[in-house]
């Protein structure tokens, strides 16, 4: 059974920085593609960042290219988000997801597990 745990959210102002984290509680984390989602008010789920098993591989979405981090410790079971020159349009509540397997996948479809999400508020 995998279990997700993030933290690391909170409010900051525009042009800030946050760096988010997410505890694997499981067997095998290496065996785990990870991804970071977000779901602003009154709008879809969107993914925000993918990472292979070995971190070698990361996808990430348009508008947060050149802003936004993902990585992984094997060592540690976690995975990061470092959130830099964060703007009011990236507010929303961010969600750790786990799915079986080595590769990169982006669509929410194909992440099996799920944490509950840490509030991020950028104010302007």
């Amino acid at each position: 059974q995998v279990q997700l745990v993030e933290s690391g959210g909170g409010l900051v102002q525009a042009g800030g920085s946050l760096t988010l984290s997410c505890v694997f509680s499981g067997r095998h984390f290496s065996a785990f593609g990870m991804a970071w989602f977000r779901q602003a008010p009154s709008k879809e789920r969107e993914m925000v960042a993918a990472i292979n098993w070995n971190g070698g591989s990361t996808n990430y979405t348009d508008s947060v290219k050149g802003r936004f981090t993902i990585s992984r410790d094997n060592a540690k079971n976690t995975m990061y988000l470092q959130m830099n020159s964060l703007r009011p349009e990236d507010t929303a509540v961010y969600y750790c997801a786990t799915r079986p397997g080595h590769l990169v996948r982006t669509a929410e479809s194909d992440y099996t597990s799920w944490g509950h999400g840490t509030q991020v508020t950028v104010s302007s």
